[in-house]
């Protein structure tokens, strides 16, 4: 009789463990990022996130000129110290470096040639991001001449270039870059581009990029828009063929576009729902600039602040409430604001700014606790330990947030900055 009860408990602790080592096995899967019910979760559950944009990490991350690992760390401790969580990437920039406004070194310097140090600190970058438990937005191609994009491709494709002074030059700008949207050829060296960048092995996690849930989204570009009402229907097709094609590579990891919302779709509703109701489009994105949109005094920010909050709140509204109906998370992945006398060196208080940010965290930790359509954000733009060194960029300047176009410290925020503690506040609360 002993023996029959040793035997039973014997068996009922062997099944017992086996059961607790079923259940271990499924929480190591890898904890990829994904929509579900309007909203993104890790492992079932839900991820809201306060992230930044910190479009240059691949470049401080190589070993070449602009490289710095040192700091690199130290940036990414400080993210994680801070509860940033999620980090906006640029891939690399497109063409050799040397117009006067593009950001440098560059990735892909001819189509299919890359640099392999820019690859290098791409995978150095999201190594040391999988070690701190932090997320990454890839974008693939931009609408601005800083990094290449829509111009370069333009340039390979044999139809001109844009101006020296790229946006500087607007209307001269516009004319040219609309004729990307329709244009095959740029697609089809885009596309291949997806397939070189997305197909990638990290050299020091072994790990396939596909594989990796370190990377929460591939973004179709920065920005991407038509740039003209007839432009639309071929830009609508692009961007759905781009999904596509990352797709058919890539099954594991979340789509998005990388749009500013109804501003960057010409005004156009209807445009910005079509292109993310797309099926391989997992989630939607906004951007909100006040001061390039005209919503707040720069002579006088403090006192302005109020109706650029009025605005911001009527722009998120309306997008949020797309994002509902279709189903889908929405992230406003870019909002910059300038420090309070418009100026770009640290001595300037962000007495408006911190109030600006402190009214788009605070309705993004309402929809946290609602499980809402509103699942995270990423400020424009991080400069960290950087220090601006002239009003624009020269190399091998620090790299603070603001792309070579723009005076360096404009929409920066610095690690000194009081903002910092507003970011930490609310990050608290999304813990």
């Amino acid at each position: 009789m002993k023996k029959l009860i040793l035997l039973t408990i014997t068996a009922l602790f062997m099944f017992s463990c086996g059961q607790k080592k079923s259940t271990d096995t499924t929480s190591n899967e890898p904890a990829f990022v994904k929509q579900n019910g309007g909203h993104f979760e890790i492992n079932g559950k839900p991820y809201y996130f306060i992230g930044t944009n910190f479009w240059y990490g691949a470049i401080l991350g190589s070993t070449g000129q602009g490289g710095n690992r040192d700091r690199l760390h130290k940036e990414l401790d400080f993210f994680k110290e801070n509860g940033i969580t999620n980090l906006r990437v640029l891939v690399g920039a497109d063409g050799y470096a040397g117009q006067e406004v593009k950001i440098m070194p560059t990735l892909q310097l001819e189509p299919g040639v890359y640099n392999d140090t820019i690859f290098d600190g791409l995978d150095y970058l999201l190594a040391e991001m999988k070690k701190r438990d932090m997320h990454a937005v890839l974008f693939l191609n931009n609408s601005w001449e800083w990094s290449g994009g829509y111009g370069q491709y333009l340039n390979w494709a044999g139809e001109g270039d844009v101006p020296e002074k790229g946006v500087h030059d607007w209307p001269v700008f516009v004319k040219q870059v609309a004729k990307y949207a329709d244009c095959d050829s740029c697609h089809t060296l885009f596309h291949n581009h997806i397939k070189a960048v997305i197909s990638r092995t990290n050299g020091y996690t072994g790990e396939k990029y596909t594989d990796d849930p370190t990377i929460m989204s591939w973004q179709i570009g920065n920005e991407p828009r038509a740039f003209s009402d007839e432009a639309k229907p071929a830009f609508a097709k692009w961007i759905k063929e781009a999904a596509a094609v990352i797709r058919s590579v890539d099954q594991n990891h979340l789509i998005s576009i990388g749009s500013e919302g109804i501003w960057g779709c010409e005004m156009d509703s209807a445009l910005f729902v079509d292109i993310h109701a797309d099926k391989n489009v997992d989630y939607l994105t906004m951007h909100i600039w006040p001061k390039n949109w005209s919503w707040i005094d720069i002579a006088n920010i403090p006192g302005s602040v109020d109706v650029g909050i009025e605005k911001t709140n009527e722009y998120m509204k309306q997008h949020i409430a797309i994002a509902a109906k279709l189903d889908k998370p929405v992230v406003l992945e870019e909002f910059g604001f300038p420090r309070d006398n418009h100026k770009y060196t640290l001595d300037d208080p962000t007495t408006a700014r911190d109030k600006y940010y402190r009214n788009i965290f605070s309705q993004l930790v309402t929809s946290y606790k609602e499980t809402g359509a509103f699942a995270g954000c990423n400020f424009w733009a991080w400069g960290g330990f950087g220090r601006p060194a002239h009003e624009f960029w020269k190399p091998w300047d620090d790299y603070v947030g603001d792309p070579s176009q723009e005076e360096q410290g404009l929409n920066s925020v610095f690690n000194t900055d009081s903002t910092i503690k507003v970011i930490k506040e609310f990050s608290d609360q999304l813990k």
